[in-house]
């Protein structure tokens, strides 16, 4: 893979990781800014610069894809909020590589055949590659992972804790209305189960399969548990007895045995009634085998800085896996099959 040249990077959304990943193309060494797709038309005909809060670039917004597709570009950063399959298709047919935090394509294998059938001809006909990433799923449930589990010859079960400690985020319909924080306690709703269960269940998958474990079983667990008191966070009030985290289990099988489990640990108070050993936001990744790790991951970024500090741990691996996706063989590309994603910092 050359490292002395430039990439023709196209942004595809602005949402918050999206404005993230379009600011630091823009500052990259290494990257030129190509095009930028919106999808709303109030942002349309805007300086791509003005979105991201930098100077001027050039370039503007568009929400066309025509106009993106005809763009001269080696890839496509594509972060929406849904995963375009015509887009998608399109963009890859058109000779354009994809990096995307969408978690469609962490396992081609579980892919529905008839979306995995049509990306691959679009990257058949584009000679292009796709690849799914981001920090989680992605960093610490693959590239992560793999590393420790290098140091084993005889496997136990690897279990990935995931903290996020949500209290001083100021986003009350976030918070209370979408995610169920403050609500009296009740039976957890297990269409959240299921939708982390696609993302992380697939990548998960990957790794099973990478280690001559295939998973045969993906089951996703939800729960609750109350506060042991009244608090005060900063989104507002959050009684005594009501929802104050919820944890959601994804657990790969191997004939029967438990052998991958990512846990994802959300709350607004570690005073809750279940030990969950709760500790501040972060990663815990722990391989029980002949040769047990256990590896702590902090955030070392004060309260009212978290906001601006967490789209970066997702915006910025896509950006740096560029290089390595644009020289990979056309196809959906897997962390796996992928060399070590290297950042170029000059």
């Amino acid at each position: 893979m050359s490292t002395d040249r430039t990439w023709r990077v196209i942004q595809w959304a602005t949402g918050n990781v999206g404005s993230r990943a379009l600011r630091m193309v823009i500052e990259h060494p290494r990257m030129e800014l190509a095009g930028l797709w919106v999808s709303s038309a109030e942002k349309a005909g805007k300086d791509a610069g003005e979105l991201c809060g930098l100077g001027p670039t050039g370039v503007t917004a568009t929400n066309s894809l025509e106009e993106i597709a005809a763009l001269d570009a080696d890839c496509v950063l594509f972060m929406p909020q849904g995963t375009d399959w015509d887009a998608l298709c399109t963009l890859l047919a058109s000779g354009k590589n994809v990096v995307t935090t969408r978690g469609d394509f962490h396992h081609p294998a579980m892919m529905k055949p008839q979306n995995r059938s049509r990306i691959e001809e679009a990257c058949r006909k584009g000679n292009t590659s796709i690849y799914s990433t981001g920090s989680s799923p992605g960093f610490v449930t693959e590239a992560l992972a793999i590393p420790l589990l290098s140091l084993q010859r005889e496997h136990g079960l690897l279990t990935i804790d995931e903290y996020a400690d949500v209290s001083s985020r100021n986003s009350p319909d976030m918070l209370f209305h979408i995610m169920g924080f403050a609500a009296p306690m009740g039976p957890f709703d297990q269409r959240r189960a299921e939708h982390l269960k696609g993302d992380f269940g697939s990548s998960l998958s990957q790794i099973a399969e990478a280690i001559g474990l295939p998973c045969d079983e993906v089951d996703a667990v939800g729960e609750l548990s109350a506060s042991r008191q009244d608090i005060e966070i900063a989104a507002g009030r959050v009684p005594g007895g009501t929802v104050g985290a919820m944890r959601t289990t994804i657990t790969c099988r191997h004939q029967g045995r438990d052998i991958l489990r990512f846990r994802a640990n959300w709350y607004v108070t570690p005073d809750i009634e279940d030990d969950w050993d709760l500790r501040e936001s972060g990663w815990r990744v722990t391989t029980e085998g002949d040769t047990p790790v256990k590896v702590d991951i902090y955030f070392p970024v004060s309260p009212q800085d978290y906001a601006a500090y967490t789209p970066g741990l997702t915006a910025h691996r896509p950006i740096n896996a560029i290089p390595a996706v644009c020289a990979a063989e056309p196809g959906i590309r897997t962390t796996v099959d992928l060399p070590q994603i290297v950042p170029l910092f000059s």
